[in-house]
């Protein structure tokens, strides 16, 4: 991945975990995928970008998201919100305002259908 795509990566996810108020085991998952794709710098630019104005950080974000992971192929875009969907279960649920975010998201990048298919099983 390129830094613009760790940064765009690292956003999506921290955009849904800040939804509804990061918590503790957010934040590990997050510091985690950080490590591992070496994109420390990364991860503190999307923490600053949701910092700015957490009020509009959602809708920013999702203005931001739409510009560089909504121009990618179908797979793409669903790769990286099914990491995230996953990311979410690594703490042992997801909550309904998660998931409306990301279906919000997957309705813009035209592959809800795709995103349903894939968390049903």
């Amino acid at each position: 991945m390129t830094s613009e795509e760790k940064k765009a990566f690292l956003l999506l996810k921290s955009m849904i975990f800040h939804y509804h108020g990061m918590d503790e085991d957010e934040q590990k998952i997050l510091e985690k995928a950080a490590k591992e794709l070496d994109a420390i710098n990364e991860l503190r630019w999307a923490n600053t970008f949701i910092a700015k104005d957490f009020y509009t950080a959602f809708e920013r974000g999702r203005d931001y998201l739409n510009n560089m992971i909504g121009k990618e192929k179908k797979e793409i875009k669903l790769s990286y919100l099914n990491r995230v969907w996953k990311a979410n279960h690594q703490k042992g649920y997801i909550t309904e305002m998660e998931a409306t975010a990301m279906l919000r998201l997957a309705k813009d990048w035209e592959v809800e259908a795709e995103l349903m298919a894939l968390v049903r099983g």
